[in-house]
């Protein structure tokens, strides 16, 4: 049966109808992936942190203090304003009491401070040393004794330590007193020997008492020999009185 053009045209429509939406659905069965997600921010950069500290924080006119600061995260370090290392220390000397301030910058510009003071002080003044009174040349003469020594021989016997240990601090005591050390010798042996020897033992008693804390400028030291004895018998018991460093009292 021959078919009119009209019916031809309905029967296309419905075939392109039904293959437009086979392929619709079939498109529909495929989900598109979703895109993906973005990548976090960058972590902001710590922030810089510092510390300072003064050590002493109070000092007299004249002394000085160390300043000593450690920073973290820091591009650079200012001290009162001068660039210094991002870690350090410096000796300062100020006339009056000041207020240091230490700043760090981190690289993005952000700001760090800490501050430390230094308090100065007074000098104290020197305090005299008392001036020897009639009382004190009493007890000079009661208290200070002589260090004895063996024969031909210049150094401090046990017995002498210990004397020369009460001399130094009698003389610590009245530091106002010079003294003068003369070395003595029996008459045993030769004059030029003896001054010899009688220096020797000077020198001795003057070693001994400064490292019993006594100043070396307020010792003087000098020898006579066999020249001026204590005792003129010719006994051990009389030679050993002149074997001394006899201590007297300076000008």
């Amino acid at each position: 049966m021959k078919r009119e053009p009209s019916q031809r045209l309905s029967t296309v429509f419905a075939v392109t109808g039904a293959l437009v939406l086979s392929l619709g659905l079939a498109a529909c069965g495929h989900k598109t992936a979703p895109p993906p997600p973005a990548p976090p921010a960058p972590a902001a950069a710590p922030a810089p942190t510092v510390t300072l500290e003064a050590t002493p924080t109070s000092v007299e006119s004249g002394s000085s203090s160390t300043l000593q600061w450690t920073s973290t995260n820091a591009a650079n370090v200012q001290l009162n304003g001068e660039a210094v290392n991002l870690n350090g220390s410096q000796p300062v000397s100020p006339s009056d009491s000041t207020t240091y301030e230490v700043v760090a910058t981190s690289s993005d510009g952000r700001t760090a401070t800490a501050s430390a003071r230094v308090t100065v002080t007074a000098a104290a003044a020197p305090t005299a040393a008392p001036t020897p009174n009639a009382t004190n040349e009493s007890s000079f003469a009661e208290v200070v004794r002589d260090a004895f020594f063996d024969f031909n021989m210049s150094t401090i016997r046990p017995d002498a330590e210990a004397v020369l240990s009460a001399d130094a601090a009698f003389l610590k005591a009245h530091p106002g007193f010079q003294i003068n050390i003369v070395g003595h010798c029996d008459p045993r042996g030769t004059a030029e020997y003896n001054l010899a020897l009688g220096a020797r033992r000077s020198a001795a008693v003057k070693a001994y008492l400064i490292s019993q804390g006594i100043d070396a400028s307020r010792i003087s030291s000098t020898t006579v020999g066999k020249e001026q004895p204590f005792c003129t018998e010719a006994t051990e018991d009389c030679y050993q009185l002149d074997r001394r460093g006899h201590v007297v009292k300076g000008q």
